[in-house]
């Protein structure tokens, strides 16, 4: 006998597919007659009905859309200087400019739009705006750098025995020495030796670092 399977899909309904409004634009463009006179042809092609229409188009056909194109001036009816102002403005986007170091800043420092107020400026391209970052440059190339001590292995191991740093100056080897002596020296605890090794570590390591370190 055979399934009556109707019974399963009754619940089930399947929408149709909707076309979204770009793909509904598109289809009502398609479906649109060329607009040529005379032409009996459909009209997908969009083109510019001119610059004082703006986003407003013709249809027409492949063949007229062509026609229509070769023979189209967007500047048509404007003086010489509009149409050399209009293409100036267009680099930009037509968008306002200014000079550099002119971006209307008059009066908020010493170097006009460079000192931006709360701006930061690391590579000191404000300053080469304004003739600064050369001479800056020429300085900072100029001004001694201080030389990195290279520090020995004997050397860091003798700073390391008395708990000092590379940039340990003879002063403040002399100064932990003496606080080191006083610490460990069986003198000063009673006669206790347990710490003779200790002091024995730092005596030498004082006695070298006294003729490696400057004054």
């Amino acid at each position: 006998m055979p399934i009556d399977s109707s019974k399963f899909f009754d619940s089930i309904r399947i929408k149709p597919n909707k076309l979204s409004a770009k793909q509904q634009a598109a289809a009502r463009e398609a479906s649109v007659m060329c607009e040529w006179p005379e032409c009996k042809n459909k009209g997908p092609h969009r083109a510019p009905k001119g610059r004082a229409q703006d986003k407003e188009y013709w249809h027409f056909c492949l063949n007229h859309v062509r026609e229509y194109n070769q023979g189209y001036n967007f500047f048509q009816g404007m003086a010489p200087d509009a149409v050399a102002s209009y293409q100036k403005d267009a680099l930009t986007g037509h968008r306002p400019t200014w000079k550099m170091g002119a971006n209307g800043t008059k009066g908020k420092g010493k170097t006009g739009a460079a000192n931006l107020d709360g701006a930061v400026d690391p590579f000191s391209m404000f300053d080469e705006m304004n003739g600064l970052g050369r001479g800056r440059r020429r300085a900072q190339a100029e001004a001694p750098k201080p030389e990195a001590r290279k520090v020995m292995n004997a050397e860091r191991k003798a700073l390391q025995v008395m708990g000092l740093t590379a940039e340990a100056t003879l002063d403040d080897v002399k100064a932990k020495y003496k606080a080191l002596v006083k610490q460990h020296h069986p003198d000063a605890n009673g006669g206790d030796r347990s710490t003779e090794d200790r002091l024995i570590e730092v005596i030498k390591a004082y006695n070298y670092l006294k003729t490696v370190i400057r004054a």
